[in-house]
């Protein structure tokens, strides 16, 4: 396990290196975080990229062990579910449910899985100041088929809970259109963090 810690001031790099993780520093920005997570991982035949607020399923190796052992796939995702419960929380689940149905384009809070060789072809994790997780998916979409795993990740409600729930909702997909639209990365970023 490898925990790429972009400049936390708590004690999360302490309590993952007593958890028995790896830890190495990196410049802040998820893109650049999971990049260098990435490169440590030399040897690897496949790379989890879990995000520091979800945890993982029970039995979730096997899971992908299992996903990878068709040559066909180039990578996947887990389900999604909010370790908090909440109506407006139970919608955004729904929303993910759907979008993973009609356009299987699973996000990065998702737990995105991709073998070490697609990753290589790619160039490594796109780098971008937003959305490298779609970046990644539709690289691997190009290697081969993203499968898309019935059991969930459990994610925190923090971000949509500081942010409000439906507010949060309506960015992420207006955000989601803009990069469909192929519109400059920079300026959604710049408007998704205001």
């Amino acid at each position: 396990m490898i925990v790429v810690d972009g400049g936390s001031r708590d004690a999360t790099a302490a309590r993952a290196e007593a958890a028995g993780a790896r830890v190495i520093a990196s410049a802040p920005g998820r893109a650049r975080q999971l990049a260098a997570g990435a490169e440590a991982a030399q040897g690897a035949e496949a790379i989890v990229f879990l995000h520091a607020d979800s945890t993982l399923p029970a039995g979730w190796t096997a899971r992908v062990e299992a996903a990878l052992a068709d040559a066909r796939v180039a990578g996947g995702a887990f389900a999604f579910r909010f370790a908090e419960r909440g109506a407006l929380l139970r919608l955004v689940e729904l929303g993910v449910r759907l979008r993973l149905a009609l356009a299987r384009l699973p996000y990065g809070d998702q737990a995105l899985f991709v073998r070490a060789s697609v990753l290589r072809a790619l160039g490594g994790v796109p780098q971008a100041p937003i959305m490298e997780d779609l970046d990644l998916v539709r690289g691997m979409r190009a290697h081969g088929r993203v499968a898309l795993l019935a059991a969930p990740v459990t994610t925190s409600a923090r971000r949509y809970a500081q942010r409000g729930v439906l507010r949060t909702m309506w960015r992420n997909w207006l955000a989601l259109a803009a990069w469909s639209l192929g519109l400059d990365r920079a300026r959604i970023a710049a408007w998704y963090r205001q």
